[in-house]
């Protein structure tokens, strides 16, 4: 199939815009900080059901199996919306899309509460919630690998990651201590919100055609013919690898914390609520690593690739000998201070193979993140079972389900590292041995 050649203006440089009425510099940072704010609301709205749940089920009557549809009809949602997003942001433009997602998921939120006595309305709004944020965060990495400008990627992934941290913070500490309903309201009104400020920017605004910026030619083919290139090549398998891994570690954490620290502390509430201090630390080490990654970059005291794999193998070889310890150790506060020190360090990942994506592919970094992010959601349906049953078959032992984490991590390691490339070029290499110079070679050699 030939495909067409199309012209698609550069996105114009930050000192082309002017956004003077946000509480932020202009240009990339309005960029940053909106993108940042999303991803606040899209982690916090994720984990107010776990929270609600407990209220909810008590006043509609819900069982325990019920329940479990109710949190499982979200990850449903979320697994299958995220590659049709990606396309989705290339071909309408990530400002409208990331617009449509935001409403989508917040409305979905706002509706919850009015719709929780009706089983099946509960899990239909849960799924809608699930396919909102699941078109979120590939839509994110599309916006923020055009605006980016390579030396500020790791800063800038960085911050998308650490807010999402912060969300589900937030969310953690707050919603406890309100009317479960009351949760719902609150961030959902949030997003709407956030879609008013979106609206008033400039983020993602196409520059006019008699604009003096550069155009590129970009060629874009059938998009079937693309998915084999994109999930065939051994550094994109490298970096979807290891974002499996990377989750795989952060959902066993998410999932089974709270449980593991009443079970095996006997804590009292006040002990659960420390739960929330690994989300802190992991969005504190996400800005400091992503500044420090640039740094090292920028003052070429090492090259992008090295600093990359640096970032991940640390990212995931440091989480899995904390999470090691923190099976075995026998005192609360120095269960939580492993444990927020293993999911802290998790957070090297977003300047390692999270940054990749727009080192690799950057102009379809939301493609390729979309089916990382995809695959990455897998532990997200399979820890909880597996986990409860490594549990049953070892006697109400956990350190099996922290082992299996572990190795896993180290594995991803060991396969980034000997995968990871940072050159467009080396990726149209292994893929045609076409050797071109355009800043679109990859888009070429995807479309065919």
């Amino acid at each position: 199939m030939i495909s067409d050649q199309i012209k698609i203006p550069l996105p114009p440089s930050p000192s082309t815009i002017e956004t003077r009425w946000l509480p932020w510099t202009a240009g990339l940072g309005s960029a940053v900080w909106l993108c940042a704010l999303a991803n606040f609301i899209n982690s916090a709205d994720r984990v107010i059901m776990p929270i609600a749940i407990g209220g909810l089920s008590a006043e509609y009557d819900y069982t325990l199996v019920q329940q479990g549809w109710i949190l499982s009809a979200f990850p449903a949602g979320y697994i299958s919306s995220q590659i049709i997003g990606s396309c989705a942001g290339s071909q309408l433009g990530g400002r409208r899309l990331l617009l449509f997602v935001v409403l989508l998921w917040s409305l979905s939120t706002l509706l919850t509460p009015v719709v929780a006595s009706s089983y099946h309305m509960l899990i239909f709004t849960r799924v809608v919630l699930g396919v909102g944020e699941g078109l979120g965060l590939p839509t994110l990495y599309h916006i923020l690998s055009e605006d980016a400008h390579p030396r500020q990627r790791s800063s800038a992934f960085a911050y998308l990651t650490a807010a999402g941290s912060v969300g589900q913070t937030v969310a953690s500490l707050i919603c406890p201590h309100l009317a479960w309903e009351i949760s719902f309201y609150v961030f959902g009104a949030l997003g709407l919100y956030w879609c008013m400020l979106w609206l008033r920017s400039n983020v993602g605004l196409k520059i006019s055609p008699d604009s003096d910026q550069p155009l590129l030619c970009q060629k874009i083919g059938h998009p079937l013919r693309a998915w084999k290139r994109f999930i065939y090549l051994p550094p994109l398998l490298a970096i979807y690898f290891a974002h499996f891994c990377m989750n795989w570690t952060a959902y066993v954490i998410m999932h089974w914390l709270p449980t593991y620290l009443r079970v095996t502390f006997h804590a009292d509430p006040s002990g659960v609520s420390l739960a929330a201090l690994p989300y802190l630390a992991n969005s504190l080490f996400a800005v400091g690593t992503g500044h420090l990654v640039d740094n090292m970059v920028n003052t070429h005291r090492m090259s992008l690739r090295h600093a990359r794999v640096a970032a991940t193998v640390l990212g995931l070889a440091l989480p899995a000998m904390l999470l090691l310890a923190f099976a075995f150790v026998k005192s609360l506060y120095l269960a939580i201070l492993l444990v927020s020190l293993s999911m802290g360090a998790l957070a090297f990942n977003s300047a390692g193979h999270l940054s990749n994506h727009a080192d690799v592919a950057p102009k379809c970094a939301g493609i390729t993140f979309a089916i990382s992010n995809t695959i990455a959601t897998l532990p997200g349906l399979t820890v909880g079972p597996l986990t409860a049953r490594l549990v049953v078959e070892s006697s109400g032992r956990w350190w099996p389900s922290f082992v299996l984490a572990s190795a896993l991590n180290l594995l991803g390691a060991v396969v980034y590292a000997n995968y990871a490339v940072t050159k467009q070029r080396r990726i149209v290499k292994c893929c045609t041995g076409i050797d071109e110079g355009s800043s679109c070679d990859l888009i070429r050699m995807l479309g065919g």
